[in-house]
């Protein structure tokens, strides 16, 4: 537990005192304070002086771009741009390219002055299944490594607000980066499931961070350890979700209330997640590139011990079902 020291009868990491005082610049009024030095090189083209969406921004501009990506569709509308994970005959999974295209769309939204809001979502009726079991087995392991690393690090880095829409199943990957997320929003019908040590694998997606953080070490080890499975609404409960709709108005009560979001001022939002988030960013990407050594190792030991590895995950993963 980290105690303020100033005199203040907060205790904790959030106490508003403590926070101020690592932050690179003093408590002056806020309209004398500098932008702080670590906001992204792209918010000067993006955003007016004044801390409104610039007069450059088209947020009903709309169009659907799915030629420079396989299995992602990119869609922008009113200011949203929405990555739709679109391998359903796999339940969505995410295979090599698309953890790599995933990391290319993000960089692609924060440098676009259209986008004021990234959200990602499943197509079909799943979010994501999480790793594709047929993932790696060809790519060296420092590769397979920078890569789960590259992927995670976008949205660790990602400055404008992100938001989930889990219209689904979300599995592995797509559960424990929730965390990163500024709005999870999901249909009633969603389930949870981070099954890492039925698969003989370790957690990602700066949960082994995250998940204690937010919900206690008891309860995180009940995911990231036990498997256990949850609905929407324990998710909300724990802190991973924030609203939860029912599944027959899902699409028609969320997408309107996004929408709703991007009409705010870039720079305001900006600086607002900034200033929340920042300080454990570097925590943050540390726990990132730990869990991705330790992902590959047991990937390396998993593929070494073929059908004996088939069997165990044959034994324990209808556990998790």
């Amino acid at each position: 537990m980290i105690i303020c020291t100033i005199s203040c009868s907060c205790v904790g990491l959030h106490c508003p005192r403590t926070v101020l005082g690592r932050l690179p610049w003093n408590t002056k009024s806020v309209d004398q304070l500098d932008p702080p030095k670590t906001l992204p090189a792209w918010s000067s083209r993006t955003m007016s002086t004044d801390g409104q969406s610039s007069g450059n921004i088209e947020t009903a501009s709309t169009y659907t771009d799915t030629s420079q990506y396989e299995h992602l569709t990119i869609t922008l509308q009113h200011g949203v741009r929405t990555i739709t994970f679109n391998r359903p005959e796999k339940k969505n999974a995410l295979n090599e390219k698309m953890f790599a295209e995933v990391a290319t769309a993000l960089q692609e939204a924060a440098n676009d002055p259209n986008t004021i809001i990234a959200a990602t979502t499943g197509a079909g009726n799943v979010y994501t299944g999480g790793n594709d079991k047929s993932n790696f087995h060809h790519m060296p392991m420092i590769e397979i490594r920078d890569l789960l690393t590259r992927h995670m690090a976008a949205f660790i880095d990602f400055p404008k607000p992100l938001v989930a829409v889990v219209n689904g199943a979300s599995v592995g990957v797509g559960t424990t980066l929730l965390p990163l997320f500024d709005a999870v929003f999901a249909t009633e019908k969603a389930i949870f499931l981070t099954p890492f040590s039925a698969l003989g694998i370790t957690a990602e997606g700066c949960s082994s961070y995250t998940f204690p953080l937010l919900m206690g070490p008891g309860k995180a080890a009940e995911l990231l350890l036990f498997n256990k499975k949850i609905t929407a609404r324990e998710a909300r409960k724990l802190g991973l979700v924030t609203d939860v709709y029912p599944d027959a108005t899902f699409q028609e009560e969320v997408w309107p209330r996004i929408y709703d979001m991007a009409k705010l001022p870039l720079k305001s939002l900006v600086y607002s997640k900034a200033l929340s988030r920042d300080i454990h960013k570097d925590a943050l990407h540390q726990v990132n590139i730990e869990e991705c050594k330790r992902v590959t190792e047991r990937l390396t030991f998993n593929m070494q011990r073929g059908e004996e590895h088939k069997e165990f995950i044959r034994t324990n993963w209808p556990n998790c079902q």
